[in-house]
């Protein structure tokens, strides 16, 4: 197998793994197999790159067409991976058991760092943001991929045709049927892919400062009538300013105060690594990643993943000191 890491291989190839990473992203719903995907399409591309036409196609459309078929390959008879929201009704009561749910492979945030280059981040963010990319995992795997090919990456009706082995009209089709699934998943399909509110990261800022001190009032403020909050792998999510506000109020009853909050890059947005107090360290532990969706100045939806495991996925440190041991500036 070639080393696709080392200067030897094909930079053609290279300069589209960011691309490719989101596209397979998008279509799996997984980090981890995204990854492998993207590995798997080069290693095609390399043992074809001598049958490469350029006439047929742009190299970017030819790595399209081997990561997709490569996608779709790996989704026969997977189930898709939800988001709490698209399994079950909201729950009516923040205080009932917090029992994660193992059973389901659920939607993974995405590390905007693993694009690499920031251009791409820029180019792509749009289509990585986690509702658009849960209302994906809605679709057929060849809905699926027809709507993200066209939609999102912009290729021609007859260049998809030609990627799936399918025809213009079978494209045109497939593309009608994944809009109307989309409009029934809530906002419309050019909602979804928008980058963002423009004052988002004004907004998660203030909720970051409100989270750390604690304190529930300036929070809920920040916080859409409407809002929902999902907690994956736990199954039971939760809508309303009210049921937030004490859901809230419970997990600092429960936990204690003094956590640390520390920015990231998620879908294309800011996004919050929460570090709960650990009172036998003197530490404080990850907790969770809480990505938002902010509309008009307010958080409409938290996505909080609370399993350490996506810590890894980010790269970040499993704990940290408390604020108090902060070295104090000069």
């Amino acid at each position: 197998m070639p080393d696709t890491t080392t200067p030897g291989w094909d930079e053609r190839f290279e300069i589209y793994r960011g691309e490719l990473l989101a596209h397979c992203y998008r279509m799996l719903g997984s980090v981890h197999e995204a990854e492998d995907l993207v590995q798997e399409t080069f290693l095609r591309a390399w043992r074809a790159a001598d049958r490469y036409d350029p006439a047929r196609a742009s190299i970017r459309t030819w790595l399209h067409r081997i990561a997709t078929n490569a996608c779709l390959t790996a989704l026969q008879g997977r189930a898709r991976r939800p988001l709490p929201s698209g399994l079950s009704p909201a729950g009516d009561d923040p205080y009932v058991p917090l029992t994660p749910n193992l059973e389901v492979a659920w939607l993974q945030p995405f590390p905007d760092a693993r694009l690499g280059d920031p251009a791409d981040i820029v180019q792509q963010r749009a289509g990585l943001r986690l509702a658009f990319v849960a209302a994906l995992q809605r679709l057929p795997a060849r809905q699926r991929a027809v709507l993200v090919l066209r939609e999102v990456l912009q290729l021609s009706a007859a260049e998809v045709a030609d990627i799936l082995g399918s025809s213009v009209a079978s494209v045109n089709s497939s593309l009608q049927r994944a809009r109307a699934t989309l409009r029934t998943a809530g906002p419309g399909l050019a909602e979804l892919r928008e980058p963002g509110d423009p004052d988002e990261r004004a907004v998660v800022e203030r909720y970051l400062a409100a989270f750390e001190a604690a304190d529930v009032t300036t929070l809920t403020r920040l916080l859409a009538d409407d809002v929902a909050l999902e907690m994956p792998p736990v199954s039971l999510w939760l809508t309303g300013r009210e049921h937030y506000r004490r859901f809230m109020q419970r997990i600092f009853d429960m936990r204690g105060t003094g956590w640390r909050m520390q920015p990231v890059q998620a879908n294309g947005g800011t996004a919050l690594a929460a570090y709960a107090p650990d009172a036998a360290t003197g530490r404080v532990r990850a907790h969770s990643l809480q990505v938002f969706t902010v509309a008009g100045g307010r958080v409409l939806r938290c996505v909080t993943f609370a399993d350490p495991a996506v810590f890894e996925l980010f790269r970040l440190p499993a704990t940290l000191p408390t604020l108090d041991a902060q070295p104090t500036a000069r």
